[in-house]
């Protein structure tokens, strides 16, 4: 997934929060909307993991190169 796929799941996801707050859908298209938010959600979420995998830091200790995690 690229990054603007990413950021345009986020703001899809967004809109769908906004739909579902205001309330005037169906329940029908409620559930729709709910269920593609799920989806989103959970494609943002793998990417997010993904990254953070990737945002394994080197790190030099005397001479030995050994790896991080991203926070740490």
């Amino acid at each position: 997934m690229e990054d603007n796929e990413f950021e345009k799941n986020i703001k899809s996801l967004e809109e769908i929060v906004k739909e579902l707050e205001i309330g005037d859908l169906s329940l029908d298209d409620s559930i729709k909307k709910f269920d593609e938010g799920v989806k989103l959600s959970k494609k943002c979420n793998e990417e997010l993991e993904s990254a953070e995998k990737k945002i394994t830091k080197l790190v030099e200790e005397d001479e030995k190169i050994s790896e991080t995690e991203f926070g740490n």
